[in-house]
């Protein structure tokens, strides 16, 4: 069974810092997406590398939904859990998957640095969320520090447009799917709320999963290694990161909670030096500390008090 705790014992403040340690927990999770999808990239086409984690998340909620016996979803939120579903499982992986063909890694980053705070911006137009002058600061200085990271690690190369533009639908997908399932969490628990995304994703990704294994693997000489990173993109970066990620967004607040982003280009170059044998540079270095910052004074700019509903 899954484990709820009551949120009325705890004052504001105790909250929104719980809040924050569920985001960077579901970060945590999502920093490894980059380091295992280049593992399993070498082994799967890359379209299934977007559908097969989704499968593999979609399988595991259904089955965790059922032993819950967890109640089919109010038609209230449908629409919102599929509006997530578009960003989170076809959005965001597919027109990245497209767009690092026609680009660098680098400079994907260079545009993608710009999601927590178009997640930001997303929110308090959507929720009409509070923020300070102070907030939207320092998410801009967070902001800046990461594209100077992602620079100073070649993402200036020559652009494509192309390219360019999908990498944009796929931060405004990602950003979108972040805002409309943090907003579900008002009537459903976070892991309710990615276990309902991924199985309603089921009836598409399913086929889609078959037609490109059976239409692609002849095409690969997968190992095991690669097919532990695919499963781990499933259990991670697909559905655990997100039980984590929504229930942190709905106790800090989605504005705020999201800024918190910031910190997994961060996380993921570590693990890339780790995992990787990529290099780690004062430029880095330098760049993590103001991230860092950056974080702490966009949480600390906070107008109003945020009350995260009861579970």
């Amino acid at each position: 069974m899954v484990l709820v705790i009551s949120m009325t014992t705890l004052t504001p403040r105790q909250i929104h810092l719980r809040g924050l340690y569920w985001a960077f927990l579901g970060v945590l999770l999502f920093s490894f997406s980059v380091p295992l999808t280049k593992v399993a990239v070498g082994g799967f086409n890359p379209f299934l590398t977007a559908t097969g984690r989704a499968v593999i998340a979609g399988v595991l909620a259904a089955l965790i939904l059922s032993v819950n016996r967890v109640a089919w979803p109010a038609r209230a939120v449908v629409r919102p859990l599929l509006l997530t579903m578009v960003g989170a499982v076809f959005g965001w992986p597919i027109l990245i998957a497209i767009a690092l063909q026609y680009t660098t890694s680098a400079h994907v980053a260079v545009i993608a640095a710009f999601m927590p705070l178009s997640t930001a911006i997303i929110a308090v137009a959507r929720t009409h969320e509070k923020v300070s002058a102070k907030f939207w600061l320092a998410a801009s200085l967070g902001t800046v520090a990461l594209v100077v990271f992602a620079l100073g690690r070649g993402g200036a190369s020559s652009p494509n447009y192309w390219a360019d533009l999908l990498v944009v639908g796929a931060m405004l997908f990602s950003s979108w799917c972040y805002v409309e399932g943090a907003s579900v969490t008002k009537v459903l628990p976070g892991w309710q709320v990615i276990s309902w995304v991924v199985v309603f994703a089921l009836p598409i990704t399913v086929p889609a999963s078959m037609l490109l294994w059976f239409t692609t693997s002849a095409d690969y000489a997968t190992t095991g290694a690669q097919w532990f990173a695919l499963i781990m993109l499933g259990l991670s970066s697909m559905y655990f990161g997100f039980f984590a990620w929504y229930r942190g967004l709905s106790m800090a607040g989605i504005a705020r909670g999201s800024q918190v982003q910031q910190l997994q280009a961060l996380l993921t170059l570590l693990w890339s030096a780790l995992l990787l044998g990529e290099t780690v540079t004062w430029l880095t270095v330098l760049a993590a500390v103001v991230v860092i910052a950056s974080v702490i004074w966009a949480q600390r700019s906070r107008r109003a008090e945020f009350i995260a509903p009861e579970e």
